[in-house]
C-alpha cells in the first residue's frame, strides 16, 4: 500500500470532526451529522452559560457592595447545586418515563446510534440527548455538590476587584473575567450535563465515571493556589505564581483539547512514580498496588527520619531502610514464609536445595547490611564534622568515586557489540554463529563482567555510603530538605547504583570547583538536595537526547524513505524548519514533564503527550495477550531467556538498563520484546512479550530490517574492520549482544525426491509392518508390566485378587493411550476439509462411544486372558452395554442396511491356546482379532510378515518385573506359534485398513492423507477406526515409518535390526512425530521434547514439506530500542484508537517503517490496542 493512504477514512474523518468540537467545549454537541431542531442547540447553549449566569448574580451583588465576597461565592454555589440536582432529577424522570420504549428499541439493530427523534423542546428524547445522566446515584449527589463548590469558588476566583488587585489593568481584568468564566462553564458542563470524550485517555473504559472529574480537578488546583495567596501574607513567590496561573487558567480548554493534561488515574500513578523515584530514591514498579504500597512505606520512612533526635541514629536509620527497601521484598517475603513453613515441618521435609540457596542469599544481605551500618556509623561519628575541602576525607572519597565511575563505564561499554552505539567493539567476539565458539571467545569479557559486577554490587555502594556519612550537612537535624535529600540518596546507593554514582561524581566535581565561592549552589542547598537536583537533571537530559533522536528519525525518514514520502511531506518538513524553536520547546516540555512526545499519525507533527507511568499501560502486566498456536513457542523460551538475562543485565552487556528500557530479541522467525519494569539491589523485573510469527507484509518488511541490523553487527565480519561504524545508527534499534538460550530451532525442508520416490514408497509398506510389530509388542509389554504392578498393589492392600481388578487395570491402560482430539487425525487440520467423515461414524455417536469406552474396556481386557476367573462377570458387563454397541453397529454411513428381523452375524473366535503360559502377557486384546479379512487374502499376505524381525523384537524384552522368571522364557515365547498368529493377524489387519487389499504402491497424496489421519476409505478401514486404541497405534506406526523413510533417504539405509531398534527407541523417547495442530505437539513443546517432526503440504508450490523442531542452546540476538521512540509511538496509538477510533487495519500509522519499526511497536502494545501472542507476568530476575 502506498504512502498516501488516508490517515483517517471518510467515516472516521466525519466522526472526528463531530467529536473534537465536543471535546473542546466540554460536551455540547453542535455538530450532529443530521438535521436537528433549533431548540436542541439553544438548550445546550443555555445550559452551557448557566454557571456564568449564576456566578454573575453573585459577582454583581459583590460589585454593588450588597454582599461580601464569600457570601456571594456561597450564593452562587448554592444556586448551582440546586440547578445541578434539578437537571439530574429531570434526567431520571425522563429515563423512567421511556424505559418501556427503550426496551423495544434495543431490537432495532439497523438504527443509527447517533440519531435521535425529537418530539418537543423538553421531551424525554431531548432530555436524554442533552443530559445523558449518571450511572450511579452516588455520582449524582457527589458531582452536583462538586458543581456547586466549583461555581462558588470560581465566582470568588474571578471577582473583578480581585483580578484588578493582581494586575492593576482594567483590560486584563475584562479578558481574564470573560475567558475565565468560559473555562469554568466548560468544566461545569463536563461535570454535570454531558462528559466529553477526552483526547487524553488512559483507560479504555470509564467504569466509575472518573473522566467527568478531570476538568474540575484542574480548576480546583488553580483556585487552591489563589486561596493560599488570599490567606497568607508577604509571600511574593506565591503572588507571582498566582498571577501566572490566572493567565494559564484561560488556556486550560486548549490544554484539555490537545491532551497535554493527564486524566486523573494516569496523573496520580505518574505523580507517585515520579515522587518515589526522584524524591524518595525508589524505582518505578511493576504494578499499581506495588506502587502504592512502596510509595506509602517510603514516605513513612522519610517522615520518621525527621523525628529521630540523634545524628548517628538518623544515619543508621537511613542506611538500614535504604538497603531494605531496595531489595525485592516480595521475593524475600515468600522465601521467609517458605522457610518458616519448612521449619515447622522440618521432620517431614527432605528437600533442602532451595532452602540452602535462600539461606545463603539472606545471609549475604544480612552481612552487607551489617557492614554498611558499621561503616556509616563509625565514619559519621569520628570523621563527619569536617567541612568539604580539597584535602578533606569526603574529597578523598570523591576521587575514589570518580575513578570507580570511569572504570565501571569502560567495563560496561566493552561488554557490548558497539562502543557508544557507533563503533564496532574490537574486543567483542567476531564469530557469533555457533554457541561453542562464541562462548570460548567471550570468556575474557565474562571475566571483565565479573569484575564489574563486584565493583557495582559491593565496592561502589560502600564508597558512596562513606561519601554520604562524611558529609557535614547531616549535623543539622530536623530539616525537611535534609530528610528528603539524604533519605533518597541513601536508598539510591542500593536501588540504582550506577545512577547514584554518576550523580555523586557530578556533585563532587561541582563542589570542588565552587567550594570556596559564595553562590546559590553552596549557600542554599545541602548535599542531599544537590544530589536530588542532579538526578532530575540527569534523567530529563537523557530523555531530551532520546526525544531529539526520535524526532530527527521521524523527520528525516519521512523524506529519505521513499515508501514513507507523502504529498504533504515537503510541507511538513518546511513547517518544522520554520517553527523549529516551537518544536524544540515542545520536545523540551515533554522531557521536563517526563511525558511521551507524540508524533501525530507518526508524521513529523510533534505534540506533547500527557504524562503517564513508565510502563505506558494501565492494566496488570501480562494479564492479556492474543493467544494462538504460536504462543507455546514463547512459553517454552521465556524461562531460558530470563535465565540468560541474569548475566547480561549484571555484566552490563545490555547497556544502562533502567526501568522503562526496551529490548528486542530475534531468533529465526521469533521476535521477543522485553520491557524493564523495576530495578533494585541484585534484582530486576521484566516483562517479555512474543510477537506474531505470521508473515504479513508489514511484519516481514520490518523483521527483514531487524535481521539486517543484527547481521551487520554480528555476522558480516568480512567487511567489518577494527572500529567499523554502525551503518544503522539512525535506527531506533541498536544491537547489544547475543545470548545463549535453550530454544527450538525450526527447519523446514521440501520432500521432493523422497516422498515421490518409487523405491521409498515401495519399501514403506514393509517398514510399516516392522514398525507396527515393534509398537504392538511394546504396547502389550508395557501393559503387562502395569498389570503386574497393579496386581502387587492390590494384593498388598486387600490380601487377595479383587473382582474389580479389570476397572483398575483399564484406568491404568487409559493413561498409556495418547489423548487425541477427534479432528487431529483428519485433513481438516491441514486444508480445512476431510473425507474421513464420509466413511466414519456420526461424530456425535463417536463421542458417545468414547464416553462409554471405559465401560467396554474392562471386559475386552479380560477376554484376552482365557481362563480368567472374571470371565463370567465380564460377559455380563458386555451384555449390559450391548444396546449401545448395537446402536453403533447399526447406524453406519455408507454400509448396507440390515433387515429388521434378521439377526446380525457375530464372529465367534476360537479359544487361543498358548504353548507358553507367559505368552498371555504379550497377547493382543481379543477385539483386535475380529477384522473382516478374507482368509485367502490373509494367507496370501502372510509371507510378508517379518518373522525374523518379530523374533528379534521379542528377544530384546526383559521380564525382570516377574517374581519368577524362567531361564528360557524368551525362547519359549518366541517359539509360541499361537502368539505369532495373533500378531500376524493383528498387523496384517492394520495394514489392510491403511493400504487396502491390493499390492499397489501408495501415492504421495495417500501417504500425506494417511499421515494426517484422513485415510482414504478402503476395505477394513471401518473396522480399524472402530477400534480407537488400535487405530492410534497404527497411525503412530505409520508416522514412525514415514519418519524412518525420510531418515533413510537422508542418512542412508538401515544396516541391521539393532540399528532399526535404535531408531525406533529414539523416536519413542526423544521425538514427537505428528501434526502441528495436535494438542500433543503443544504439550511436547512445553515439556521440551528434544525433537518434533511434522509433515505438511504447500498448496501454492504443490510440494510436500517437513518441519523439524530441534531443542538446543542457540544464540539469540538482543538489541536496545530507543525508549522515547517506543513511548511516543504508543502514545500516538493510544490517541488514535481510543479517541479517533481509527482501527482500520490498513491505516498509515501501522504500515511498515524500517527505521521506526512502527508495525512491531504497535504489535508489542498491550491489548486491546496491540496484539502480542504472548505476554509474561512480571518476571523477577535475580542478578546476584
Amino acid at each position: 500500500m502506498g504512502p498516501d493512504v488516508p490517515l483517517l477514512n471518510d467515516y472516521k474523518q466525519e466522526f472526528f470532526l463531530k467529536r473534537f468540537p465536543q471535546t473542546v467545549l466540554g460536551g455540547p454537541r453542535f455538530k450532529l451529522g443530521y438535521c436537528a431542531p433549533p431548540y436542541i442547540y439553544v438548550n445546550q447553549i443555555i445550559l452551557f452559560l448557566t454557571p456564568w449566569v449564576l456566578g454573575g448574580v453573585g459577582t454583581l451583588l459583590y460589585q454593588l457592595d450588597i454582599m461580601k465576597d464569600y457570601y456571594t461565592a456561597a450564593l452562587s454555589g448554592g444556586l448551582m447545586l440546586v440547578t445541578a440536582l434539578i437537571l439530574q432529577m429531570t434526567n431520571l424522570y425522563a429515563r423512567q418515563k421511556t424505559v418501556t420504549v427503550e426496551r423495544m428499541q434495543i431490537q432495532n439493530t439497523l438504527r443509527d446510534e447517533d440519531e435521535y427523534e425529537f418530539s418537543s423542546c423538553v421531551g424525554s428524547e431531548t432530555v436524554k440527548f442533552i443530559i445523558p445522566g449518571k450511572k450511579y446515584i452516588v455520582n449524582i449527589v457527589f458531582h452536583s455538590f462538586l458543581a456547586g463548590v466549583m461555581c462558588g469558588l470560581g465566582t470568588w476566583y474571578l471577582l473583578p476587584n480581585r483580578i484588578t488587585l493582581l494586575y492593576s489593568n482594567i483590560g486584563g481584568t475584562v479578558v481574564i473575567f470573560v475567558f475565565g468564566w468560559v473555562t469554568i462553564c466548560i468544566g461545569e458542563y463536563s461535570l454535570i450535563i454531558n462528559t466529553a470524550t477526552e483526547t487524553a485517555t488512559f483507560q479504555a473504559l470509564d467504569t466509575y465515571e472518573i473522566t467527568a472529574l478531570m476538568r474540575p480537578f484542574y480548576i480546583f488546583v488553580f483556585i487552591a493556589v489563589d486561596l493560599a495567596h488570599r490567606f497568607t501574607v508577604n509571600m511574593p513567590v506565591l503572588e507571582q505564581t498566582n498571577q501566572i496561573l490566572h493567565i494559564i487558567f484561560l488556556f486550560l480548554p486548549f490544554l484539555w483539547a490537545l491532551g497535554i493534561l493527564p486524566p486523573l488515574d494516569a496523573l496520580f500513578l505518574w505523580g507517585m512514580e515520579q515522587v518515589l523515584e526522584f524524591g524518595l530514591g525508589g524505582s518505578p514498579v511493576s504494578s499499581n498496588t506495588r506502587l502504592l504500597v512502596m510509595f506509602l512505606i517510603s514516605t513513612g520512612t522519610a517522615i520518621v527520619s525527621y523525628f529521630i533526635p540523634s545524628t548517628v541514629g538518623v544515619v543508621l536509620f537511613m542506611t538500614g531502610f535504604g538497603f531494605i527497601l531496595s531489595l525485592n521484598l516480595s521475593e524475600i517475603g515468600l522465601a521467609f514464609k517458605h522457610t518458616v513453613s519448612s521449619h515447622l515441618a522440618s521432620n517431614k521435609s527432605k528437600s533442602s536445595g532451595p532452602r540452602i540457596h535462600s539461606v545463603w542469599r539472606e545471609f549475604f544481605y544480612l552481612t552487607v547490611l551489617t557492614l554498611a551500618l558499621i561503616e556509616a556509623s563509625l565514619l559519621h561519628h569520628f570523621a563527619g564534622f569536617s567541612a568539604f575541602s580539597k584535602a578533606s576525607p569526603q574529597a578523598i572519597v570523591s576521587y575514589i568515586l570518580i575513578i570507580l565511575l570511569i572504570v565501571m563505564w569502560l567495563l560496561r561499554e566493552i561488554q557490548g557489540v558497539y562502543l557508544f552505539g557507533i563503533f564496532r567493539n574490537p574486543f567483542y567476539p567476531k564469530d557469533v554463529r555457533t554457541v561453542t565458539t562464541f562462548m570460548e571467545t567471550q570468556r575474557r569479557l565474562m571475566k571483565v563482567g565479573v569484575v564489574r559486577r563486584i565493583l557495582l554490587t559491593l565496592v561502589s555502594p560502600f564508597a558512596m555510603i562513606a561519601f554520604l556519612s562524611l558529609d557535614s550537612s547531616l549535623q543539622s537535624l530536623h530539616s525537611v530538605s535534609i530528610c528528603i535529600g539524604f533519605t533518597r540518596t541513601f536508598r539510591m546507593v542500593w536501588q540504582n547504583t550506577e545512577n547514584a554514582l554518576l550523580e555523586m561524581v557530578i556533585v563532587s566535581i561541582v563542589q570542588m570547583l565552587l567550594f570556596n565561592t559564595d553562590v546559590w549552589w553552596n549557600r542554599s542547598l545541602d548535599t542531599g538536595i544537590r544530589l536530588l537536583l542532579a538526578g532530575v537533571i540527569r534523567d530529563r537530559l537523557l530523555q531530551l537526547i532520546s526525544k531529539l533522536h526520535f524526532a530527527a528519525a521521524v523527520l528525516l525518514t519521512s523524506w529519505t524513505e521513499k515508501k514513507q514520502r507523502r504529498k504533504s511531506t515537503a510541507t511538513l518538513i518546511t513547517l518544522n524548519i520554520v517553527f523549529f524553536p516551537i518544536v524544540l520547546a515542545f520536545i523540551a516540555v515533554s522531557a521536563l514533564l517526563s511525558s511521551p512526545m507524540l508524533p501525530l499519525f507518526t508524521l513529523p507533527i510533534f505534540l506533547i503527550g500527557f504524562p503517564r507511568p513508565i510502563r505506558s499501560w494501565p492494566g496488570p502486566v501480562g494479564a492479556t495477550a492474543c493467544v494462538c498456536s504460536d504462543t507455546m513457542y514463547y512459553q517454552q523460551v521465556v524461562p531460558s531467556l530470563a535465565a540468560a538475562l541474569q548475566s547480561a543485565l549484571a555484566s552490563g552487556s545490555l547497556g544502562l538498563s533502567s526501568p522503562g528500557s526496551h529490548y528486542l530479541c530475534r531468533f529465526q522467525d521469533r521476535l521477543m520484546w522485553i520491557l524493564v519494569l523495576e530495578r533494585g539491589f541484585t534484582y530486576c523485573c521484566v516483562n517479555i512479550k512474543g510477537l506474531e510469527l505470521q508473515e504479513t507484509s508489514c511484519h516481514t518488511a520490518e523483521a527483514h530490517r531487524v535481521d539486517e541490523v543484527f547481521e551487520m553487527a554480528f555476522e558480516h565480519q568480512e567487511h567489518a574492520e577494527t572500529f567499523s561504524l554502525n551503518h544503522h545508527f539512525g535506527n531506533i534499534l541498536t544491537p547489544c549482544t547475543a545470548l545463549p538460550v535453550r530454544l527450538y530451532s525450526d527447519a523446514r525442508n521440501v520432500l521432493s525426491g523422497i516422498i515421490d520416490s518409487h523405491e521409498n514408497l515401495k519399501q514403506l509398506k514393509d517398514d510399516f509392518l516392522k514398525v507396527l510389530v515393534w509398537i504392538l509388542v511394546q504396547y502389550c509389554y508395557k501393559k503387562s508390566k502395569m498389570c503386574e504392578k497393579l496386581d502387587k498393589t492390590t494384593k498388598n492392600k486387600e490380601g487377595s485378587f479383587p473382582l474389580t481388578q479389570p476397572k483398575a487395570f483399564d484406568s491404568a491402560v487409559e493413561k498409556l493411550r495418547p489423548i487425541k482430539d477427534e479432528d487431529s487425525f483428519s485433513v481438516d487440520t491441514i486444508a480445512d476439509w476431510t473425507d474421513s467423515d464420509l466413511f466414519e461414524l456420526d461424530p456425535s455417536r463417536t463421542r458417545e462411544r468414547k464416553e462409554t469406552e471405559p465401560l467396554e474396556a474392562a471386559p475386552r481386557t479380560l477376554l484376552s486372558v482365557p481362563g480368567s476367573v472374571e470371565m463370567e462377570s465380564a460377559v455380563g458387563a458386555l451384555q449390559e452395554t450391548g444396546p449401545e454397541d448395537k446402536l453403533y453397529k447399526a447406524v453406519v454411513l455408507g454400509l448396507p442396511a440390515v433387515d429388521k428381523g434378521k439377526k446380525q452375524e457375530v464372529v465367534s473366535l476360537p479359544l487361543v491356546e498358548f504353548s507358553c503360559s507367559y505368552s498371555e502377557l504379550l497377547s493382543i486384546p481379543e477385539e483386535w482379532r475380529t477384522a473382516p479379512i478374507p482368509t485367502s487374502k490373509l494367507n496370501e499376505k502372510r509371507q510378508r510378515f517379518p518373522e525374523d524381525w518379530y523374533h528379534f523384537v521379542l528377544s530384546q524384552l526383559d521380564f525382570f518385573h516377574l517374581k519368577e522368571e524362567p531361564s528360557n522364557l524368551l525362547e519359549d515365547i518366541t517359539k509360541d506359534k499361537a502368539l505369532k498368529e495373533l500378531y500376524v493377524h493383528g498387523v496384517l489387519s492394520c495394514c489392510f485398513g491403511l493400504f487396502g487389499l491390493d499390492n499397489t504402491v501408495p501415492a504421495p497424496s495417500h501417504i500425506f492423507r494417511a499421515y494426517t489421519g484422513g485415510i482414504p476409505w478402503c476395505v477394513g478401514l471401518d473396522w480399524l477406526t472402530g477400534k480407537p486404541e488400535l487405530f492410534q497405534l497404527a497411525l503412530k506406526a505409520f508416522r514412525y515409518t514415514f519418519k524412518l523413510m525420510v531418515d533413510k533417504a537422508s542418512l542412508g539405509p538401515v544396516e541391521n535390526f539393532k540399528e532399526l531398534i535404535n531408531y525406533l527407541e529414539e523416536y519413542e523417547s526423544d521425538w514427537y512425530i505428528g501434526l502441528v495442530s495436535d494438542i500433543e505437539w503443544q504439550q511436547a513443546v512445553l515439556q521440551e521434547k528434544p525433537y518434533l517432526f511434522s509433515l505438511g503440504h504447500d498448496p501454492n508450490m504443490g510440494v510436500y514439506t517437513s518441519r523439524v523442531l530441534t531443542l538446543q542452546e542457540l544464540l539469540v540476538q538482543v538489541g536496545k530500542l530507543n525508549d522515547e521512540a517506543v513511548r511516543g509511538q504508543w502514545a500516538n496509538l493510544s490517541w488514535e484508537l481510543l479517541y479517533a477510533t481509527n482501527d482500520d487495519e490498513e491505516r498509515y500509522s501501522i504500515q511498515a517503517h524500517p527505521v521506526l519499526l512502527r508495525n512491531l511497536t504497535v504489535q508489542a502494545a498491550d491489548p486491546p490496542l496491540g496484539y502480542p501472542v504472548y505476554s509474561s507476568p512480571s518476571l523477577h530476575v535475580p542478578l546476584l
